[in-house]
């Protein structure tokens, strides 16, 4: 199992990015996604979450109008589309695969992207 992001870096205030997450080992279609980052010296956060066929989604208050998730079943791909940014992005933004069976809850962690913005 691999969760691979990609697309961080140093961007200036009011720039975009947009990240990616390739999955590979599990069959993507059948988890939900989700992306989650942590500031040096804070707990990690929710930032969004996308349902398995991708239509639902939900945004933290503080991604709200600016970032958008979305998947690609066929591409094993999830993207968090971040327009706007702000200095408090700043963060090391990770994706998460989740799965519930009816009994037992498994999830994966990507590594990791760090997103930098400043001026």
């Amino acid at each position: 199992v691999q969760l691979v992001e990609s697309g961080g870096g140093l961007v200036q205030p009011g720039g975009s990015l947009r990240l990616s997450c390739a999955a590979s080992g599990f069959t993507f279609s059948r988890y939900a996604m989700s992306w989650y980052r942590q500031a040096p010296g804070k707990e990690r956060e929710l930032v969004a979450h996308i349902t398995r066929a991708g239509d639902s989604t939900y945004a933290a208050d503080s991604a709200k109008g600016r970032f958008t998730i979305s998947r690609d079943n066929a591409k094993n791909t999830v993207y968090l589309q971040m327009n706007s940014l702000k200095p408090e992005d700043t963060a090391v933004y990770y994706c998460k695969a989740g799965y519930y069976s009816g009994t037992h809850y498994f999830d994966y962690w990507g590594q990791g992207t760090q997103v930098t913005v400043s001026s």
